[in-house]
C-alpha cells in the first residue's frame, strides 16, 4: 500500500467552510495518509496583469484560517504544504510543528530568492517533495543535489505529473517512474491529474504504483457543492473510497516520451520570470538569489536558468536596467576581460627589481610570459606610471601583443580605470609584476567562480605568496573611485574591497590542495631573486623550459633547503599592525 496524499488544491474556491467540510470528509483516513494545502498570496505569486491574478485574490485565505485547517487535519493525519511564495513560507513558520512535509512545484525550483528564504528554517524533520515535470535527468540531478545541500530535509521525494486541466493520460509522465527510480535513490510521488469523471482517475495512479510509485497524490472535492476551480481532476469522497479499495491492479502506458510537448507548454506558462529588485548598472553580474524577484507574468523574458547560462559563459549586463525589468538576450554581452600587470621601477628594498633577470628574461617579462598563458582573456597590459623614470619598461613587454599603458603615478585605481575606459574592459585580472609564477589554472578557477557567483571581487582564500590573483569587475572599481577620487593607499588596492563587504560581493575561493602552499614566490628581496634563479636553473638543467606552478611546488616540497632561502621574509601589509590599522580606517567606505 503506497502512502496517499489527499490534494485539496483550490477546489474550495476561497470558501473556508467548504475547505473545513472537505477536511472532515476524509477523517477516517489516518495512518499512511496526508492532506496537502496550497497557501499563497496573490501579490507575491503573480503580477497584477497575469491572467489568473484576480482568481488568486478570490482563493486567498488569512493566516488564522490556514491555522484552523491545519489544526483540524493534524488530529488524524499528516499535513503537507505547497510552497509558492513568501506567504507560503509564513504559513509554514506559523504551523511548523504541525507540518509533516512541504512541496515545490516545477515552476518554483529556480526561484532562488524563495529557496534562500526557506534555508533559514531547520527542515531536518520535514519531508520535501520536488515536482520535476519538464526536466531532464541531468537537470533533476542538479536540482536534487542543490535542494539536499541548501535545505537539508529529512527526506527528498521526486514527483512526476502536472496539471493541464485535466491532463491527458498520455501526458501523465507515468513512463518516467522507473527511470527516476533507477537514477535517484529516493521515493517517487505520482500525481495523475486525469479527468475526475473518468475511471482513469482511479486506475492510472494504481498503474503508477505498479510501476514503482511510492506515493500517490489525488485531487478531491465535495460532491454536493459547486466547485469552480481545480475540479477537472478532482474526485469526490465516495469515489476516493473506491480508489483506495482498488490500489493494486493496472499496467501499461509506460512508453511515453520523458518530456512531452504539453509538459513543456505547462512549464513555459507557469514558470516564474525573474524581475529586477533594484536598478543595476551596465557591467553588473546578477546574483540570482539576491538581485531578482520571481513572479508568474504574461510578460516575456529570460528564465533564471538562461541568465545563469549566459553568466557561466562570461556574459555580463551590457546595458543599465531598472527595478521591475525582465531580461532579454540582447541585454547581455560577452565580457571583455583583461590581465593588467602593475609595475614601477621605484622599489626601495630591491631597486628596479622588475628589470632583474630570471634566467634570460627580466622578472617583469617572466611575469608577462605567464600572464599571456591565461585563457579567456582579450588583452594583457603592462600598466605603469606616466613618469619618465618608468619609460624603460616599454622595452620589456616580452611580446608585441602586450599593451603598454602609462597612467597615474601613485593612484593605481585611476591607472587601472584609465586603461579600462580606453579599451572598454569589463573584468580585470589584477597582477603585480613581482609575481613571475602566476598560473593559468588558478586564473581559470577564480574567473569561473567570479561569474558563477556574480561577484564584484574574487580571490583565493589561501595561496602561496605571489601566486594569488584578484578578479575585479570594472563597475565595482568605478564605485570605489567615486568614494575615493584620490585613493591614497591604492597600492594596497585589496583593502578597498575586502574592507567593505557591506558594499561589495566578495568571493573567496578555496583552491585545490595541489595549488596551495606556504612558500614565498614574490620578488621583493635579494633572497627572493636567489630562490627564483635556483628554481629556474634546476628546471633548465632538466630541459623543462615551460615549467608550471605545480612543478615548482613539487621541487620545493622535495628541496626544503631551497624553500628556506626566503622563508624568513614577510609581507609588510600582513605584519605591520600600524599599517593595517591605518588601511582599515582609511579604505573604509562611510
Amino acid at each position: 500500500m503506497p502512502y496517499n496524499i489527499i490534494e485539496f488544491a483550490n477546489t474550495h474556491g476561497g470558501d473556508h467552510n467548504y475547505a473545513i467540510e472537505l477536511v472532515r470528509s476524509f477523517q477516517k483516513y489516518t495512518k499512511g495518509f496526508g492532506i496537502k494545502f496550497q497557501a499563497f498570496h496573490p501579490d507575491f505569486l503573480a503580477t497584477e496583469n497575469y491572467q489568473w491574478y484576480e482568481v488568486y485574490k478570490k482563493l486567498f485565505f488569512y493566516e488564522t484560517q490556514w491555522e484552523q485547517l491545519i489544526r483540524e487535519v493534524a488530529q488524524t493525519k499528516d499535513v503537507w504544504l505547497d510552497i509558492f511564495d513568501s506567504y507560503s513560507v509564513q504559513i509554514l513558520k506559523n504551523n511548523f510543528q504541525a507540518i509533516y512535509g512541504i512541496k515545490f512545484q516545477a515552476s518554483i525550483l529556480y526561484n532562488y530568492s524563495l529557496i534562500k528564504e526557506i534555508t533559514a528554517l531547520d527542515l531536518s524533520s520535514k519531508k520535501l517533495i520536488l515536482n520535476i515535470a519538464s526536466f531532464t535527468l541531468d537537470e533533476i540531478d542538479e536540482i536534487t543535489q542543490r535542494f539536499k545541500r541548501d535545505l537539508q530535509p529529512e527526506e527528498l521525494l521526486l514527483e512526476v505529473g502536472f496539471q493541464a486541466y485535466p491532463t491527458q493520460i498520455e501526458d501523465s509522465g507515468i513512463g518516467k517512474i522507473k527511470a527516476i527510480k533507477q537514477c535517484f535513490n529516493c521515493r517517487v510521488v505520482f500525481a495523475d491529474h486525469a479527468d475526475g469523471t473518468t475511471e482513469d482517475s482511479i486506475w492510472l495512479p494504481i498503474m503508477a504504483m505498479m510501476q514503482g510509485a511510492d506515493v500517490l497524490e489525488k485531487h478531491v472535492m465535495l460532491a454536493d457543492r459547486e466547485t469552480p476551480y481545480d475540479y477537472f481532476s478532482s474526485i469526490t469522497p465516495e469515489k476516493y473510497d473506491s480508489f483506495i479499495e482498488k490500489q493494486f491492479v493496472y499496467a501499461g502506458l509506460a512508453e511515453q516520451p520523458f518530456i512531452n510537448a504539453k509538459e513543456r507548454e505547462y512549464l513555459q506558462k507557469t514558470l516564474m520570470i525573474p524581475f529586477l529588485k533594484t536598478d543595476v548598472p551596465a557591467g553588473k553580474l546578477l546574483a540570482l538569489s539576491e538581485d531578482l524577484v520571481y513572479k508568474r507574468s504574461d510578460k516575456t523574458g529570460l528564465s533564471a536558468r538562461q541568465i545563469k547560462s549566459l553568466q557561466d559563459t562570461f556574459h555580463i549586463l551590457g546595458t543599465e536596467k531598472v527595478s521591475g525589468d525582465a531580461f532579454y538576450s540582447y541585454d547581455f554581452k560577452k565580457a571583455k576581460i583583461a590581465t593588467i600587470v602593475a609595475c614601477r621601477l621605484k622599489s626601495s628594498r630591491l631597486p628596479k627589481k622588475a628589470l632583474l633577470t630570471l634566467g634570460d628574461l627580466t622578472s617583469v617579462e617572466f611575469c608577462l610570459r605567464n600572464a599571456l598563458k591565461f585563457q579567456n582573456v582579450h588583452h594583457t597590459i603592462l600598466a605603469t606610471s606616466d613618469l619618465e623614470s618608468d619609460m624603460p619598461l616599454k622595452d620589456y613587454l616580452f611580446s608585441s601583443s602586450v599593451i603598454f599603458y602609462q597612467g597615474h603615478p601613485e593612484d593605481v585605481i585611476q591607472r587601472y580605470l584609465g586603461v579600462a575606459q580606453q579599451l572598454k574592459i569589463d573584468i580585470i585580472i589584477r597582477v603585480t609584476a613581482d609575481m613571475p609564477f602566476i598560473d593559468n589554472h588558478i586564473c581559470q578557477l577564480l574567473l569561473k567562480s567570479h561569474f558563477e557567483n556574480a561577484a564584484d571581487y574574487t580571490t583565493a582564500s589561501r595561496a602561496a605568496v605571489g601566486t594569488n590573483l584578484e578578479i575585479i569587475s570594472v563597475q565595482t572599481l568605478e564605485k570605489i573611485h567615486r568614494h575615493f577620487p584620490t585613493a591614497q593607499h591604492a597600492e594596497y588596492m585589496t583593502w578597498y574591497f575586502q574592507n567593505n563587504p557591506e558594499h561589495f560581493r566578495l568571493n573567496f575561493v578555496d583552491l585545490p590542495d595541489e595549488l596551495v602552499r606556504d612558500y614565498r614566490l614574490t620578488l621583493d628581496y635579494e633572497e627572493d631573486l636567489l630562490l627564483f634563479n635556483q628554481l629556474h636553473q634546476n628546471f633548465i638543467a632538466q630541459g623543462n623550459v615551460s615549467y608550471t606552478l605545480t612543478d615548482i611546488f613539487l621541487f620545493l616540497d622535495n628541496n626544503p633547503n631551497v624553500a628556506s632561502i626566503n622563508s624568513h621574509k614577510s609581507l609588510r601589509y600582513r605584519d605591520d599592525n600600524q599599517l593595517i590599522a591605518l588601511l582599515n580606517e582609511e579604505t573604509k567606505i562611510v
